[in-house]
């Protein structure tokens, strides 16, 4: 058994069906995901079921109280399979498998948030469910939380087929099936893709073959290496997004058009026109930093075109100056990225005033040593250095989203008629 399912993890039903049907070739069951339901009622059910029929149609209930009530409503709307939480009480469990036997459905349970999935699935399969799925929720995944070892947990101790879900994509299919799924549940993978014919192909492909088909997308990270990859794609618009339009540095000018700006801070605190300490933390940085200097947001230059060269030949990614540089056609030609408050052509004097490497503000943000920061065209966005696996993996979540919503408008659409803008409205 080796079951594609397609998870409709929209908020608009026209949305969910043109995915659907662009899918239709490859994907074996159709889900209506818990968001659909919940903005679009039990009608996203019917309207799927209307439109798919032939395929099993699941609903994302995550029923966790009422079970027969809420397996009866989805099992009328058209719903074959019906998914409740495993974290629901025992006797919510049991109405549900009763519910399903008097309506003609399955009942499929959840196991997120379950704190010993073993133990809970071999209960589940005691009561009767038909079907156990794995998930790794979203917030887990962008934390760096992986589904095949918990698959693995599993696989040896329950006779039920098991699903798995929560990041699955074309390169990690294969292990969900080599790891002992029977049905791959895919979401983000296939209805955030541009293509999301070819990508279901691709996922289906690799679960039959066992073979991996690269991707860059739809992948969540956990290394330093790849925390710097993701922020070499994404832009600082992705970040912002990502970290709820927070720790955006106001009025930063980017001297060095066009070109992207990722490492690690060193920081500098700084009196204004000193430029002591901050030449110094060049010495003391390692490739790839950035150096964040605090000048108190004033003039004169505490950075110019030596410091800049210095930072190339060491293989330092950037600068950020609360304060003025200069020499900046200089800069450009050696496309070293800077930002700055202040442009001017008067430099200060090498004093050697204040500190390098310890906590400094700028515009309401604390910087540490090790915090991440990354600058393009749209200014320079701070990343706490304990939030940073997550910041990266919403980030690109957020760039795969918009990606999808370009290509819809590209087809005719625009922003407004993709997102539905009047019916989201605040009342």
């Amino acid at each position: 058994m080796k079951v594609l399912q397609l998870a409709l993890d929209f908020v608009d039903l026209h949305r969910a069906i043109k995915v659907a049907q662009e899918t239709e070739e490859d994907v074996d069951w159709v889900e209506v995901g818990t968001p659909l339901i919940k903005s679009e009622g039990l009608d996203a059910v019917r309207a799927v079921k209307k439109r798919f029929g032939k395929k099993r149609i699941l609903a994302d209930m995550k029923t966790v109280d009422t079970g027969r009530v809420e397996v009866e409503a989805a099992a009328k709307a058209g719903a074959d399979i019906v998914i409740v939480l495993g974290v629901a009480d025992d006797s919510t469990i049991e109405e549900c498998v009763k519910a399903a036997k008097n309506y003609g459905c399955e009942i499929m349970v959840d196991l997120i948030g379950s704190k010993d999935i073993v133990k809970r699935a071999l209960e589940l399969e005691e009561m009767g469910v038909n079907y156990i799925c794995v998930h790794v929720s979203i917030d887990q995944q962008m934390k760096g939380m992986r589904f095949v070892d918990e698959l693995k947990k599993l696989r040896d101790q329950v006779r039920v087929p098991l699903a798995v879900a929560g990041g699955v994509n074309s390169e990690s299919a294969a292990d969900a099936v080599e790891a002992g799924a029977d049905i791959i549940v895919v979401g983000g993978a296939i209805i955030k893709a541009k293509d999301a014919k070819k990508a279901a192909r691709d996922i289906k492909g690799a679960m039959l073959t066992g073979k991996k088909v690269k991707t860059e997308l739809f992948k969540r990270i956990s290394t330093e290496e790849e925390i710097r990859k993701i922020f070499g794609v994404v832009s600082c618009a992705n970040i912002s997004d990502a970290l709820h339009r927070q720790r955006a540095l106001k009025d930063m000018k980017t001297v060095t058009p066009d070109v992207k700006m990722v490492g690690k801070a060193i920081t500098v605190r700084t009196y204004p026109g000193d430029w002591a300490k901050p030449v110094e933390a060049i010495d003391l940085a390692k490739e790839g930093d950035v150096i964040v200097i605090d000048a108190g947001g004033m003039e004169p230059a505490v950075w110019g075109e030596l410091a800049s060269e210095s930072c190339v030949k060491k293989g330092i990614s950037g600068a950020v100056i609360n304060g003025a540089v200069r020499d900046t056609e200089e800069i450009k030609k050696l496309k070293f990225p800077v930002f700055a408050k202040i442009i001017t052509p008067n430099a200060g004097e090498p004093r050697g005033f204040g500190e390098i490497g310890t906590p400094i503000e700028i515009d309401g943000a604390m910087i540490r040593n090790g915090d991440w920061i990354t600058g393009d065209n749209d200014g320079v966005v701070i990343i706490p250095r304990e939030d940073v696996v997550e910041a990266a993996n919403r980030a690109m979540d957020v760039l795969e989203k918009e990606n999808r919503i370009r290509g819809e408008i590209r087809e005719g659409s625009t922003l407004s008629e993709v997102c539905r803008l009047k019916k989201w409205e605040k009342v």
